[in-house]
């Protein structure tokens, strides 16, 4: 029996199980408020080439806007993940709520610098960065049994707001202007989130979180001989590796559209769906994580979007592009939470509350590099193929060092 079998078989039959009708509720609260809060970054990209165009600057600056949040994202979680282990995700997820908004007014007031600062400081750093990851931590803290589902369910907040959001998005900017539906989105985002923080997110199971953290965490398991830092290194560098080339088609899809072509209401569309099925297929690699393991799941999930993204240089046409954003969707989906699944299989549970925020911040740096990268190339070439193959080429190096690290896990 390999370590990862034994350790779960260990943990089970030391502790009983936290798990309960309960812990779905919290895990559905939790998904309502990410389906909430990732519907602000998207007008961004809905609206990517309005954007540019008003404030008359290449597509890389509305990009690197949108591109920032996820660098605020993991770089504020880094702080306010250790906040909410001590004041209650409660708090800092309204705290979070109101900062997003904020940003959306500032952003929505003023030229570029103001669109990036906005972005970057409020709705990324002070704002996500008090939400999605340290939620995603606390949901980790009612599970033992079936942790990757319910990571997987939360996680796929980010994809019900984008099957929701960008045609209601599409329509506002349409006839309001960007700047006044980027303004009501970040007031309904805030209005949304409070009700469900303060009736939705109770203290998880043991009182504190530290002390829950530590009896729900099965036995770590290593990777070969390899020690824990050099395994958390390695996690950290594959995560930017898949992020990278993960960021370009949410980010520039609604913008690749116009210029063949497509309605931007249609590109809206595309985005949906690609959203849409990242939402249906994230349950099935929630489920194969907590069957197979974290590291397994992650090779498989990159090994789908390599194969997907290199779609995006095939076709031009509108049902192939249709096709291709589906498979990506299908794709890529369950990286994210099989991540987080290895990182509780591979480091003590009391450790979650740090390493799981330090390793989004490596990831969400790739996801800030692929959406500016993907539209600096594009400046650049006045095409996304170049964008697309470079993605392609970070996605490969993600599953060499996924790969080895799998191997030398099954082997041992």
């Amino acid at each position: 029996m390999s370590d990862l079998a034994h350790g779960r078989a260990g943990a089970t039959a030391a502790t009983p199980s936290v798990e309960s009708a309960r812990s779905w509720a919290v895990a559905f609260a939790v998904l309502a408020i990410l389906t909430c809060s990732y519907g602000a970054p998207l007008v961004v990209s809905v609206g990517l080439k309005d954007i540019a165009a008003d404030l008359g600057s290449a597509r890389s600056v509305p990009a690197l806007a949108g591109a920032m949040v996820w660098m605020g994202f993991g770089l504020g979680a880094i702080g306010l993940g250790w906040v909410a282990e001590r004041v209650g995700v409660r708090w800092t997820t309204l705290f979070g709520a109101a900062m997003m908004a904020a940003g959306m007014a500032l952003s929505a007031t003023g030229g570029g610098w103001l669109l990036v600062i906005g972005h970057a400081l409020l709705v990324g750093m002070l704002g996500g960065g008090a939400i999605n990851i340290p939620l995603t931590v606390y949901v980790t803290r009612w599970f033992d049994r079936r942790r990757g589902s319910a990571v997987a369910l939360v996680q796929s907040g980010q994809y019900v707001a984008g099957t929701l959001w960008p045609a209601i998005l599409a329509l506002g900017i349409a006839t309001l202007g960007w700047r006044a539906t980027m303004m009501w989105t970040g007031l309904v985002v805030m209005v949304a989130i409070a009700p469900i923080a303060l009736l939705g997110l109770p203290a998880p199971p043991g009182g504190t979180l530290p002390a829950a953290g530590a009896a729900a965490g099965p036995v770590p398991v290593r990777v070969g001989t390899l020690s824990r830092r050099a395994t958390f290194a390695l996690l950290c560098v594959a995560g930017f590796l898949c992020c990278t080339p993960m960021a370009m088609p949410a980010t520039h899809l609604v913008a690749l559209c116009s210029d063949l072509g497509i309605a931007p209401a249609r590109g809206a569309t595309m985005l949906s769906v690609l959203l849409g099925c990242a939402f249906l297929s994230r349950q099935f690699w929630g489920w194969m994580a907590d069957r197979v393991g974290g590291l397994s799941t992650i090779l498989a999930g990159s090994v789908c979007q390599a194969a997907a993204i290199s779609g995006f240089l095939l076709t031009q046409d509108e049902i192939g592009l249709f096709a291709v954003a589906a498979a990506f969707g299908l794709g890529f989906s369950g990286i994210i939470p099989a991540y987080v699944v290895a990182l509780r299989e591979l480091f003590p549970a009391s450790e979650a509350s740090w390493r799981v925020p330090v390793w989004f911040f490596t990831n969400l740096c790739g996801m800030t590099l692929g959406g500016w990268l993907a539209g600096h190339l594009y400046d650049q070439t006045a095409s996304y193929a170049p964008a697309f193959a470079t993605g392609v080429v970070f996605n490969l190096g993600n599953i060499a060092v996924i790969g080895w690290m799998a191997l030398r896990q099954r082997r041992r």
